[in-house]
């Protein structure tokens, strides 16, 4: 599907006007209607949420509310495909911009990662394999890890997947962010150095001989978050020169030298509940998206609390959930079309709820 362009009658809104249209909308469409919105999203799409948080959580909430016709999903389109597979036939799960893509989930196509996978039963190596992928993942690689024995994780579960897959199995094949995988893997104990291998999807056994994936224990495709990959060891010690006492806490996206260079690392529930409960007058230097640093700056202003990169830098795909995209949504709700559905198939789907399921499990 192509997202349609929007009508002028919406585009020459401005702000106000789009509001109040939003507000007498959601009136409208009462417990008919269910708005997710993610924590990295903008002020003027959160304020329209019932819930917020990150992807797992909204498509877990979206799961809970069946009496929910339809659930609008301001986020990405990995997060609405999770959602769908979470949620019954009867409910339409709607992405209000299907240009609203996950540049690190794109980084693993499924054709990409049934190569590699090939790649490894030609040469024998695929014996004791555990596919796990983050739910930064399409609908696609979900099914592909759950038909081939492996879990999803999430930032937070991410030690709890992985140390059961190393109790099923001898290696760990790790999509699509290597990052989460390297991190986790090292504060497990083991060495990126000589455990850990960067699989380039791009070169024949991504990039290694035999005996060196053989050797190794854990498999990292080539991908990263665009947003977190942008914070440096550099932002770290200047945050520390330029503000006396400051913490700092980053995103496990993050690279590892940074993770190391920061006081805590954690998902981004772990950094709210850690800035939420920090004391009076503490001082905090954030790895993360800016729309989140800067909503919980505006929420706890009896604590300093700034973003890392000095350049404002929002999650781009995330940027495109315009409260113009969801006024549109609900306008056509309300007239009875359904628009910009998210559907999974059905085998696609069972296969996908397989992964979720054994990391749901575990956690």
């Amino acid at each position: 599907m192509l997202q349609q362009p929007l009508p002028i009658e919406i585009t020459g809104l401005n702000p106000q006007q789009t509001a109040e249209q939003i507000r007498e909308l959601r009136v409208a469409l009462g417990s008919d209607l269910l708005i997710l919105g993610h924590h990295y999203q903008r002020d003027e799409i959160i304020e329209w949420a019932d819930f917020r948080g990150d992807s797992l959580k909204l498509s877990q909430v979206a799961g809970e509310h069946p009496e929910a016709r339809y659930i609008i999903f301001c986020g990405v389109h990995f997060m609405a495909e999770t959602a769908d597979i979470l949620t019954t036939p009867e409910q339409a799960v709607m992405l209000p911009n299907l240009t609203a893509g996950c540049s690190m989930a794109d980084m693993a196509t499924i054709r990409q990662v049934e190569c590699a996978w090939d790649d490894l039963q030609q040469e024998g190596l695929d014996e004791g394999v555990i596919p796990v992928t983050y739910v930064n993942s399409t609908a696609a690689i979900k099914a592909f890890v759950g038909r081939h024995g492996g879990a999803c994780c999430t930032s937070s579960n991410a030690k709890q997947v992985i140390e059961w897959a190393f109790k099923e199995g001898k290696k760990l094949f790790f999509f699509p962010d290597q990052h989460l995988g390297r991190n986790t893997s090292a504060g497990l104990g083991l060495d990126p150095a000589k455990d850990m291998l960067l699989w380039d999807p791009q070169l024949p056994l991504g990039g290694h001989s035999v005996e060196d994936v053989r050797n190794a224990r854990v498999l990292l495709w080539k991908g990263h978050c665009s947003v977190h990959a942008r914070f440096t060891v550099d932002q770290i010690t200047r945050a520390r020169v330029e503000h006396e006492g400051v913490q700092i806490v980053v995103h496990p996206e993050c690279s590892l030298d940074v993770v190391k260079a920061a006081d805590l690392n954690g998902s981004t529930d772990f950094i709210i509940r850690t800035l939420t409960s920090a004391p009076e007058g503490t001082v905090w230097g954030v790895g993360t998206e800016i729309n989140l640093v800067s909503r919980l700056a505006k929420e706890m202003p009896n604590k300093t609390i700034f973003c890392l990169d000095p350049v404002v830098c929002p999650c781009s795909t995330m940027y495109r959930i315009h409260p113009h995209y969801l006024l549109w949504v609900m306008k056509n709700l309300v007239e009875g079309y359904v628009v910009n559905r998210i559907t999974v198939q059905a085998d696609m789907a069972a296969s996908a709820k397989l992964a979720l399921d054994r990391m749901l499990r575990l956690s």
